[in-house]
C-alpha cells in the first residue's frame, strides 16, 4: 500500500508534457503547426507565422478555462519572417511558472523577425558621370512609404553624407538667444562647406551641441551669404565650432555604400561597395517601428508573463519624428530630445510585462533602441543577448515619469552577459542602457562599447526631488569607447560618462566594473559621472582609465561614497567637482589615482567633502595641484591627512594591467585588491 502511494505521488510530481508548435517560412497557417516540416502530401506541417502560433496558445488556454496546464514551446525554423505588423502578445498569451510559453529557434537554425522589406529590381544607371544602381519603389512615389535606413547584405548602408568622413563646423551664430536652451533655425557656415544643391531641401543638417544632436530639415542654402536655414530649431543654443554634417542630398552621393531615396520619383540610388553584385544582393529597408509588442495592463493586474524568447533575431526597424511631433522642453519645434534620445522607442517593446526572459537573442540592424521595458515591467531578464548596429541605443528600462501606483512602476529587472555595441548611428545621443525612474535592477557582466554618448544612464530626476531610481546594482561590466568610437570617429558630443547618474538613488551600487576610453568633445568625458542631485550612491572596486576629463566627476549631490577604485590617465585632470554645496558632498576614500597632468582636482572646491587614505602618483614627476592648492596646502585644509604620493607599482598600466605588485604602498593605506578579469559577458551564459 505504501509503495502504491509512493508511485501515485511520483506520477503526480512528473512535469506535464510540453505542447509543441512549429513555424517555418514554408509553412501554412491553415495547417496544425504540429510538424516541423510539411508532410509529403503538403496537407499538414508547420504554421507560416508566429502570430498564428500564438493564436494556437490562446486557443489552448481557452480550452482549459484560461490557464495553461502544459508548457508550450513554439519552434521557429530558420529564415526571415517579414512582418506586416508587430507581433503582439497580451495577457491571453501568458504562461505560468510551471507552464511557460517559450518561443525559440529550432535547433541551430537562425530565425529572423524582420520589420523590413526586400528591395529588388535593381538596374544600372549613370548619375553625374558615375555608374549607380537604381530601384523603383512605387509606394515611395505614391507617398505611402519613406525610409532613412538601408542594409545591403547585412551591412548598414550610408545615407548620402557630406563630408564623407569627419565633420564640418558652425562658423557663426546669427540669432541671439537669452537662454542656453533656446535653439536656432539657421547659422552661417564656412566658405565652401555647403552649396545650394538642387536636392538640398531633401537633406537634413545634423548638428551636435552640448550632449545632444539636432536633426534639422534644410529649407534653404544661401551660398553668397553662407547661411543655411532649417525647418526646425536646434535643441539648444548653437555655438561657433559646433560639429555638423549634411545627410541625404543626391549631389553628395559620391562614396561606395551611400544611397539616396527620391521621394518624388520613388527612385532609390545606391553606389555599391566593392564586391557587391546588386542583382544578387539582399537589400532591406525598414517598414515597421516595432517588431514585438508585449502589452498588458499593470494597473488592472493584467500581465504578460512567463514568456521566454530564446535564440531569436530581431531586425530592421525605424523611427522618425512624426509630422505632428512636438516636445514639451526645451521647445515644441526642435529636432531631437533633450537627453539620451529618450523618446525613441524600442524595436521590442514591453508594458505590463513581468517574469519574462530574452535569452541568447540578437537585436541588430535597427533604427531604434533595441529593447524597451516601459510602464509596469518587473522581474524580467535579458540574458546573453547581442544588441548591435543601432540607430539609437541598446536597452531602455522604465520611464521618464514617476508612477505612484506600485503596479505601474518598473523594477527588479536583470540585464546580464549582454554585448551592446555600435549604437547611436542615427540618434547619436542614445545610450547603451538607460534606466529611468526604476529601481532594484541589476546590470551585470555586460559589454557596452562604441556609443557617441553615455554607456549606462540611471536616474531622470534632476536635483533632490522625488526619485524612484534607487537600489540599482551595476557590476562586472566592461564599458569602453564611449564618445570616441573604436573606429576613431568622434568625439562629437560633450557631458558624458561611462556611467551617468541623476537624483536620489539610495542603495545604488557601482562596483567591479571596467571603464576606459571615454572622450568628450568640448568638455565632459568622465568615467563615473554623478550629475545633478546624485545622492546615496556607492562606487567601489572600479577601474577607470583613458578619459579626457577625469575618472570621476560629481556635478552636485550629497553623501556619495567613492572608495577603493583605480582612476588612471585623465587627459586634462584626474578628478572633477563642480557645484559647491553646504552639505557633505561625497567621501573619496582609499582610491588610487595615477596620471600625467599637474592639475589633479578641478572645479568648485569648498571642502564639503572628505578625501583620505588615497594614493596619488604623477608619472614623470612634478607637482600635483588640487584646484589652485599645492599638495601641502591641500593637506593643511584637512584633506588627505593619511594619504600618500608614491608609485602604486602597477604591473603594466600602459597596457591596462592595473594589478598591484606585492610591495605597493597602496596596501599600507588599506587598499583591497579586486579582480576584474571576468568583466563583460561570460561565455557560458552566452551559450545557454
Amino acid at each position: 500500500m505504501l509503495c502504491l502511494l509512493c508511485e501515485v505521488m511520483a506520477m503526480g510530481a512528473q512535469k506535464p508534457r510540453t505542447v509543441v508548435f512549429y513555424v517555418a517560412p514554408n509553412g501554412n497557417d491553415a495547417w496544425s503547426g504540429r510538424l516541423a516540416s510539411p508532410n509529403r502530401t503538403k496537407t499538414d506541417g508547420p504554421f507560416a507565422t508566429l502570430p498564428r502560433a500564438l493564436d494556437a496558445v490562446r486557443e489552448l488556454k481557452r480550452q482549459h478555462g484560461g490557464t495553461l496546464r502544459q508548457p508550450v514551446t513554439i519552434y521557429l525554423r530558420g529564415g526571415t519572417y517579414f512582418l506586416r505588423e508587430p507581433v503582439t502578445l497580451t495577457p491571453e498569451h501568458s504562461g505560468t511558472p510551471q507552464c511557460p510559453v517559450t518561443i525559440t529557434a529550432y535547433r541551430n537554425e537562425k530565425p529572423i523577425l524582420s520589420g523590413g522589406r526586400r528591395i529588388t529590381g535593381w538596374k544600372l544607371a549613370t548619375l553625374n558621370g558615375k555608374r549607380v544602381w537604381t530601384a523603383e519603389i512605387s509606394e515611395v512615389r505614391e507617398g505611402k512609404w519613406f525610409f532613412r535606413q538601408l542594409w545591403v547584405n547585412g551591412k548598414r548602408a550610408i545615407r548620402a553624407r557630406h563630408p564623407n568622413t569627419g565633420y564640418l563646423q558652425v562658423a557663426e551664430i546669427l540669432d541671439a538667444t537669452k537662454q542656453w536652451h533656446e535653439g536656432q533655425r539657421r547659422f552661417r557656415f564656412r566658405e565652401g562647406d555647403l552649396k545650394a544643391w538642387e536636392t538640398v531641401t531633401d537633406a537634413e543638417i545634423i548638428v551636435m551641441n552640448r550632449w545632444v544632436e539636432s536633426r534639422l530639415p534644410v529649407l534653404q542654402v544661401k551660398e553668397v551669404e553662407r547661411v543655411v536655414e532649417c525647418g526646425k530649431r536646434s535643441l539648444f543654443r548653437l555655438d561657433p565650432g559646433d560639429l555638423y554634417y549634411l545627410e541625404h542630398c543626391l549631389e553628395v552621393l559620391d562614396a561606395p555604400g551611400e544611397w539616396f531615396l527620391d521621394k518624388r520619383t520613388g527612385t532609390l540610388y545606391y553606389l555599391p561597395r566593392p564586391g557587391e553584385e546588386m542583382r544578387r544582393a539582399v537589400v532591406i529597408a525598414p517598414v515597421l517601428t516595432q517588431l514585438v509588442r508585449m502589452v498588458g495592463e499593470p494597473k488592472g493586474g493584467l500581465w504578460v508573463e512567463h514568456i521566454v524568447w530564446r535564440g531569436i533575431t530581431f531586425a530592421h526597424t525605424e523611427w522618425y519624428f512624426p509630422a505632428d511631433f512636438t516636445l514639451g522642453w526645451p521647445a515644441p519645434d526642435v529636432g531631437g530630445f533633450p537627453q539620451a534620445a529618450v523618446g525613441v522607442p524600442g524595436a521590442v517593446y514591453g508594458e505590463g510585462v513581468r517574469r519574462c526572459t530574452f535569452e541568447n537573442c540578437t537585436i541588430a540592424h535597427v533604427g531604434t533602441y533595441g529593447i524597451e521595458l516601459a510602464r509596469g515591467c518587473h522581474e524580467n531578464r535579458i540574458i546573453g543577448c547581442t544588441i548591435t548596429d543601432l540607430g539609437a541605443g541598446g536597452i531602455k528600462i522604465g520611464e521618464t515619469v514617476i508612477r505612484d501606483d506600485k503596479g505601474e512602476q518598473t523594477f527588479g529587472n536583470e540585464v546580464t552577459d549582454c554585448a551592446i555595441t555600435d549604437g547611436g548611428k542615427m540618434f547619436h545621443s542614445a545610450v547603451g542602457i538607460w534606466i529611468g525612474q526604476s529601481y532594484n535592477n541589476r546590470i551585470a557582466h555586460c559589454e557596452i562599447a562604441d556609443f557617441y554618448y553615455t554607456g549606462i544612464s540611471i536616474g531622470w530626476t534632476w536635483g533632490y526631488g522625488r526619485s524612484l531610481a534607487g537600489g540599482n546594482i551595476v557590476e562586472f561590466n566592461h564599458v569602453h569607447h564611449i564618445g570616441k568610437r573604436s573606429d576613431g570617429d568622434g568625439p562629437i558630443l560633450s557631458d558624458m560618462g561611462g556611467i551617468y547618474t541623476l537624483g536620489i538613488q539610495q542603495g545604488t551600487v557601482i562596483r567591479n566594473n571596467l571603464w576606459h576610453d571615454i572622450a568628450g568633445w568640448r568638455y565632459g568625458g568622465w568615467g563615473i559621472y554623478f550629475d545633478e542631485g546624485s545622492t546615496g550612491i556607492v562606487a567601489e572596486n572600479n577601474i577607470v582609465y583613458n578619459t579626457t576629463h577625469g575618472g570621476f566627476h560629481q556635478h552636485y549631490g550629497r553623501e556619495n561614497i567613492v572608495r577603493n577604485n583605480i582612476f588612471a590617465y585623465g587627459r586634462d585632470w584626474q578628478i572633477q567637482v563642480s557645484r559647491p554645496e553646504p552639505h557633505l558632498r561625497f567621501r573619496f576614500i582609499g582610491n588610487i589615482v595615477i596620471g600625467r597632468s599637474e592639475q589633479w582636482l578641478a572645479g568648485g572646491i569648498d571642502f564639503n567633502f572628505e578625501f583620505d587614505r588615497n594614493l596619488y602618483y604623477r608619472e614623470g614627476g612634478g607637482p600635483i595641484r588640487f584646484g589652485n592648492l599645492s599638495w601641502e596646502e591641500w593637506q593643511a585644509k584637512g584633506m588627505d591627512k593619511h594619504s600618500l604620493i608614491a608609485d602604486p607599482q602597477f604591473v603594466a598600466p600602459e597596457k591596462g594591467d592595473f594589478r598591484l605588485q606585492p610591495t605597493s604602498p597602496a596596501f599600507q593605506l588599506g587598499f583591497k585588491p579586486f579582480d576584474l578579469s571576468k568583466v563583460g559577458p561570460r561565455k557560458k551564459a552566452m551559450r545557454r
